[in-house]
């Protein structure tokens, strides 16, 4: 599991005001009630800025803490990350880490419930994401040593229940997969905090060396993944997955773009629900930030999104639209480039007649836009929110096209 999501600097609207905002929430969340102990958290950067929460009280906890926040990917901010695990270590934290929140809870707190759920006594960073409807507090559980125990998430919404709920059954069906190219986090702990879903998970080794990722390499893990739950094969019309993604439509249909969904997945219906496609697995938000690779193995986190029988190759499609949008400032044009690199991304998963190379794509566009619609993303300020800014028109024009 991965200690933070970052997301792509291209797409960055407002997502700095919004985090800010969330910290009063979350502390609110995690601290409730009003007691005589004292809670300080120092906040990394700024209170402007804000990534991480620290433990204020021990220096060596808080230096810890960041060192394990996230591996750095450019020089600079490795740079900047070092700057403050030294200033941390040094005492010279005052000067670069100015902002200090102060809470004074009741009794029942997230710290106290983790320390009688894992017998274990342990401090918390608290991470700080980015504006999305399924953003939830995820909390880095440290030992006195200052030692990354584990990661734990918490469900506060509907929906964010729901899928920490869901993580704790992949983490499970995956644990026994056998899966050799990919390593996932344990699941240590499931269980529920007053009105909250949490789920503790196993630290995954993220701070170790990096190794640059092949493309076999990635599609052998995906593979594994595709086939961990087995595989079936048939006609998109008379499948299990087609059913269950018309239902999902039909409950966003009284939705502007909900609507223009379900008549693009209708006409792909049309014109080729007969098309023969192999269904298996997928982790469903296998991004550059949800994996690490390393000599040995990759480490792929964030499984809230596991779902078994979608057509094969879901993964290697989403990798590809999600890193070309951290790259570019069009996400418009990503979903074009998309479509016109499917041919090869999917041929490693047996994909390669071309009616079956458009349909999965198509459809892989339309289960993430459903995603998204059902999510209410665009309502919680998600940056890529609004489907008819990027992916919608490129949608409708591939799919008329048919």
């Amino acid at each position: 599991m991965s200690p933070v999501k970052t997301a792509p600097a291209a797409l960055q609207v407002d997502d700095e005001q919004l985090r800010a905002q969330y910290i009063e929430e979350v502390l609110a969340l995690l601290y409730p009630g009003q007691g005589s102990g004292v809670v300080e958290y120092l906040v990394v950067p700024n209170a402007r800025k804000p990534r991480l929460l620290v433990p204020a009280d021990d220096r060596r906890l808080a230096a810890a803490a960041v060192r394990r926040y996230a591996e750095p990917q450019s020089r600079m901010a490795k740079l900047k990350r070092d700057a403050v695990v030294a200033a941390l270590r040094t005492g010279a934290s005052s000067v670069l880490l100015r902002d200090r929140l102060r809470i004074t809870p009741g009794a029942d707190t997230i710290d106290t419930y983790l320390r009688r759920a894992l017998g274990a006594d342990v401090r918390l960073s608290v991470h700080i994401g980015p504006a999305r409807a399924n953003r939830k507090p995820v909390l880095q559980l440290l030992t006195e040593s200052g030692a990354t125990m584990a990661f734990a998430k918490l469900g506060t919404s509907a929906l964010t229940r729901t899928l920490v709920k869901a993580e704790g059954n992949a983490l499970a069906a995956v644990s026994t997969a056998g899966l050799k190219a990919l390593r996932v986090p344990d699941a240590i702990h499931i269980g529920q905090w007053g009105e909250h879903e949490v789920l503790v998970q196993s630290a995954l080794p993220v701070w170790r060396p990096r190794v640059p990722l092949t493309a076999p390499r990635l599609a052998r893990a995906m593979g594994e993944v595709a086939a961990c739950c087995g595989t079936r094969r048939g006609r998109l019309d008379d499948s299990g997955y087609w059913t269950r993604l018309r239902a999902r439509l039909d409950a966003i249909s009284g939705h502007t773009e909900g609507g223009a969904l379900r008549a693009a997945a209708e006409r792909i219906a049309r014109a080729a629900g007969g098309v023969q496609l192999t269904y298996g697995s997928w982790h469903g938000d296998w991004s550059p930030w949800n994996m690490a690779s390393l000599a040995d193995t990759i480490l792929v986190w964030d499984w809230e999104r596991f779902t078994p029988g979608v057509p094969i190759g879901y993964d290697a499609l989403h990798h590809a639209l999600q890193l070309d949008i951290g790259r570019s400032p069009s996400p418009d044009r990503c979903v074009n480039d998309l479509i016109d690199a499917a041919p090869e991304l999917l041929l490693p998963f047996g994909v390669v007649h071309r009616q079956a190379v458009e349909v999965t794509t198509l459809l892989y566009l339309i289960d993430l836009a459903t995603r998204y619609v059902t999510d209410r993303q665009a309502e919680a300020g998600a940056r890529l929110g609004v489907l008819g800014s990027w992916l919608l028109p490129v949608l409708v024009a591939r799919v008329e096209a048919l």
